[in-house]
């Protein structure tokens, strides 16, 4: 089995966020691997949480604002391994981080669980465990409180 050579990193920028990439990255180092940093807005959530229609401008505002965030954060770890692309996507990120990895040929996908459950894994879902059913690569979970030290 050979080892990973590029990792994608799916974040949803929340508190998390920073405890994954720093992670990520530091795997990366010791694999001498590259990672591809994404976010994934999802649009028909969006509009949930927003009690008004999201237009199409707004909607192009909001991933600009979310690319601007994602670029710094990357930007903040990048001495730590190569960063290959950082880029916001629209769309569901059960769907989207499997398809990009698939794009994109990734080894692994490392990316953060809230762990919850329950109700409130009921009503919120679980994006990590969907994507490990259906992603192309091995995945990596990241618990949020995890302490960082591959």
């Amino acid at each position: 089995m050979a080892l990973p050579r590029n990792i994608l990193v799916p974040l949803d920028l929340g508190d998390h966020a920073t405890r994954v990439l720093e992670y990520a990255v530091a795997l990366a180092a010791t694999l001498d691997a590259k990672v591809h940093v994404l976010h994934a807005v999802n649009w028909p959530v969006l509009g949930a949480e927003i009690p008004v229609s999201v237009s199409d401008k707004a909607m192009d505002e909001i991933v600009a604002k979310h690319q601007r965030e994602l670029d710094q954060l990357a930007a903040t770890y990048a001495r730590g391994a190569p960063v290959g692309s950082v880029e916001v996507k629209v769309g569901d990120p059960r769907a989207l981080i499997p398809q990009i990895a698939e794009q994109r040929g990734v080894d692994l996908i490392v990316m953060g669980t809230h762990g919850r459950s329950g109700i409130a894994r009921l009503l919120l879902g679980s994006v990590a465990e969907t994507v490990a059913r259906a992603a192309p690569c091995p995945v990596l979970l990241v618990r949020s409180g995890t302490v960082v030290a591959p």
